[in-house]
């Protein structure tokens, strides 16, 4: 079954080797962290033990300084709005995703040039709950390719290959 799914993205806000070892080849690492300074010296360390285990990196809502450290990519939460990054220079292979809840987000996402969104919450009973119908029903009003996210877990994941989506996010899916 884990051979289904083409891309698998680990949220993370923690240096944390152990879980780092664990993930498969398959799955990119993105660091968030919204309620600490930016520490650069951390973010440095774990894009240098990612090299070090052969995982792709990115880093959460500050792509200007995701280019700096030339990381893989950079992921533009929901309530970031800003499109200042259309301006920059960006590498072949740097990858901008980001997310949304509902269809205006979606369309902020699109003109951000996002190579993908993540739609939340498929699974996870919070404000931005979807549920099955509705999260397939908003995924079928974009081109974007689509990334599950919200409240995957090993149990659900049969559900997400019925649905037909290969690439999820997840944080509880890893710890």
């Amino acid at each position: 079954m884990h051979n289904f799914f083409e891309q698998k993205y680990y949220f993370t806000s923690k240096f944390d080797t152990e879980i780092l070892n664990k993930i498969d080849k398959q799955t990119i690492v993105i660091y968030r962290n919204y309620s600490e300074k930016t520490d650069i010296n951390k973010i440095i360390k774990l894009k240098n033990y990612c090299k070090k285990i052969n995982k792709f990196f990115y880093l959460s809502n500050n792509i200007r300084l995701a280019l700096r450290l030339n990381l893989n990519g950079a992921y533009i939460p929901s309530f970031n709005h800003e499109m200042s990054h259309l301006n920059y220079n960006l590498k072949k292979k740097f990858q901008i995703i980001g997310s949304a809840h509902n269809l205006k987000e979606i369309r902020i996402k699109e003109k951000q040039k996002v190579n993908k969104i993540f739609v939340s919450s498929l699974f996870k009973k919070n404000k931005n709950y979807l549920g099955i119908y509705k999260f397939k029903l908003i995924s079928k009003l974009t081109q974007k390719k689509i990334v599950a996210l919200g409240g995957i877990s090993k149990s659900n994941l049969k559900i997400l290959k019925m649905l037909n989506f290969n690439e999820f996010a997840s944080i509880s899916y890893f710890e």
